[in-house]
């Protein structure tokens, strides 16, 4: 597990012959080292803060946007709701390149850009680091005071996912300012 540690970008981190505790571990010992206790997760000089969900601790419920996939499932009462339960393992192979991207040291392989989103019936700022080269995108999403970012997902782009050409529609449509 600890040669995980001393992977980087665009190495992929070695995953499948682990146990899933073991899995796990891995994945949280480079989760804390890179995002939870990293004092300087910053991006443009912003903080990153994970999404807070009422009743859920925000580090786990951002450890599981990072690492696992949604699926919607019929709840008891028959309507559709999404789960986070479905490992991902695209995902999580590539845990350790979201600090490598936030710190943009691959300028030639980036592209960063801000477009508004239609979520849930408004309209919503959000701030994607794209790896065109890796087909890989972090999605970040401004706070209201402006001052600092939330760390929504990130994920390699699959077809299934809406893929490259989802978020080159978006870069198309860019707004003039990175907020």
């Amino acid at each position: 597990m600890p040669f995980n540690l001393t992977k980087i970008y665009n190495q992929h981190l070695e995953l499948l012959h682990l146990t899933e505790p073991q899995r796990i571990n891995s994945l949280k010992a480079i989760f804390e080292r890179d995002i939870a206790s990293n004092e300087a997760f910053l991006f443009r000089t912003k903080i990153i803060r994970p999404l807070k969900i009422e009743g859920q601790p925000s580090m786990e419920t951002l450890f599981s946007h990072l690492t696992h996939q949604s699926e919607e499932v019929r709840s008891e009462d028959g309507k559709t709701v999404k789960k986070r339960s479905f490992f991902d393992i695209e995902r999580s192979k590539r845990l350790h390149w979201i600090w490598h991207h936030i710190q943009e040291k691959a300028l030639k392989n980036i592209d960063v850009f801000s477009y508004e989103d239609r979520i849930g019936g408004k309209n919503v700022i959000r701030t994607y680091i794209y790896d065109h080269v890796e087909k890989y995108i972090i999605v970040l999403e401004p706070q209201r005071s402006k001052l600092d970012y939330y760390l929504l997902t990130a994920y390699y782009l699959s077809e299934k996912l809406g893929g490259v050409k989802q978020i080159e529609k978006k870069r198309k449509k860019r707004l003039v300012e990175i907020y």
